[in-house]
């Protein structure tokens, strides 16, 4: 089993990622993304937004069993961050995780 928090933090150093929900719901309408991790605690209006345009550009998405503190503490950033959106996965295997769990 991939473990999550190895593989997003290899991701956010080897690969393309951006953080935020607003850059994620953009990423998912134009399809740039390849996986989008969103975190328990988001807001539930803006998780269905990301959800709803993943949707429609078959962009597959997870939600982080943890909070938006704990996403960015993974991502090894000081802030927040509700939602990050992989667009090259780098030397991480991640996007075999999003399969496997396929939300």
């Amino acid at each position: 089993m991939i473990d999550i928090n190895k593989a997003i933090t290899k991701t956010v150093k080897s690969g393309k990622v951006l953080f935020g929900a607003e850059s994620a719901i953009n990423n998912a309408k134009i399809g740039k993304a390849k996986l989008i991790i969103v975190a328990a605690n988001c807001p539930q209006k803006t998780r269905e937004g990301v959800q709803y345009y993943c949707k429609l550009s078959n962009i597959p998405m997870i939600i982080y069993n943890g909070t938006s503190i704990e996403l960015g503490a993974v991502c090894g950033k000081p802030f927040m961050v509700s939602a990050l959106t992989i667009r090259e996965q780098g030397d991480s295997n991640i996007l075999k995780l999003a399969r496997a769990t396929n939300v």
